[in-house]
């Protein structure tokens, strides 16, 4: 590997294992999409546990384990893809070759197939976890009996947010990788465009966080959930 190559593998690395940090900071000045998303999800299960008839959640909740599991199943074949390349043999890699900008050495080669595997394998395990904690949650909504007046319906509400949420942070995190998958592909054409390539992704995944149409949206809902204090959940 050249030096512009350990540069860029270098930036890579200091933005996949920098961005959380990055959204932690944001989070405390001018917030972002994915805090604002945990204040209204606690709102949804504190009144879940107060609908008498729980259809609707339970289809929320349908559509996004179905959702997660067309990722992970997407994310399972281009896994089988690259590696099958990787690990084909001299023939498979040299044949691939061809797709790069500049003439590299085989084992060069590799690791750049290598570090695309590394993205969606961990990609994948934040997607199965993600499936898990949500069927989860499914159980906790079907927990919630309809009659029983004893029950702490604010409590039960809480803990099924500190439950969804941290399943849907999941399904975040295998989504990114799919970004930072993308930039570490277009490191077969050269270091430059990997470091191209992650600042983009870097860049545009923190503006859908803070500056995003989206993010804006769903920061006035936020503002109008904290302005409701008997929806908004305390303990937050």
């Amino acid at each position: 590997m050249t030096p512009l190559d350990w540069a860029a593998v270098a930036l890579f690395t200091l933005c996949w294992l920098g961005y959380e940090p990055v959204l932690r900071v944001l989070s405390r000045s001018v917030g972002t999409l994915n805090q604002d998303m945990q204040l209204v999800r606690r709102v949804w299960m504190s009144a879940m546990t107060r609908r008498e008839i729980r259809l609707v959640d339970s289809q929320l909740m349908g559509h996004s384990i179905n959702t997660a599991s067309f990722f992970a199943s997407t994310n399972l074949l281009l896994i089988a893809a690259v590696a099958g390349i990787l690990f084909g043999g001299e023939a498979a890699l040299r044949g691939f070759a061809v797709v790069g900008a500049e003439a590299v050495s085989l084992p060069l080669l590799e690791a750049k197939l290598a570090l695309i595997l590394i993205c969606l394998v961990r990609g994948l395990l934040d997607f199965i976890w993600a499936i898990r904690q949500l069927n989860y949650t499914l159980a906790v909504i079907g927990s919630v009996g309809e009659d029983d007046g004893a029950l702490d319906r604010e409590a039960l509400g809480r803990a099924a947010g500190d439950l969804i949420n941290p399943a849907l942070a999941s399904f975040s995190q295998g989504v990114r990788a799919y970004y930072f998958a993308l930039a570490a592909a277009a490191w077969l054409m050269g270091p430059l465009w990997l470091s191209v390539g992650v600042v983009a992704a870097f860049s545009l995944l923190i503006w859908r966080q803070e500056g995003s149409p989206a993010a804006r949206a769903i920061r006035k809902v936020r503002a109008v959930l904290e302005s409701d204090s008997g929806k908004t959940p305390s303990g937050r």
